[in-house]
């Protein structure tokens, strides 16, 4: 199966890489990818209960799935998140098109 989420506080390349990796070490998920503009991660799953476990995942980790409460807290997780990959990964705090 197949599914794709709009998620909440994707910013960049270094979001990515944290999503990626966190992502990567639940059972059955896999083929991981996302569309920055639109704020969307896809990913192929075996059944429904996966993509519970991936939304609690990313609400866990500061990127909380669309419709989903937003907090500060979760705000502040993916800022620090997000700028850890982006040191990782090198990458600019804004992309060029």
């Amino acid at each position: 199966m197949k599914t794709t989420l709009y998620i909440q506080n994707l910013k960049d390349a270094g979001c990515e890489g944290v999503i990626l990796k966190r992502l990567s070490e639940l059972e059955h998920i896999k083929n991981i990818s996302f569309k920055l503009p639109y704020s969307t991660i896809t990913f192929e799953h075996h059944n429904k209960a996966d993509i519970k476990v991936v939304k609690k995942m990313l609400s866990k980790i500061g990127y909380p799935p669309f419709g989903e409460k937003n907090t500060l807290g979760q705000k502040a997780k993916s800022y620090v998140r997000c700028t850890a990959g982006r040191i990782k990964t090198k990458e600019p705090a804004e992309r060029i098109p």
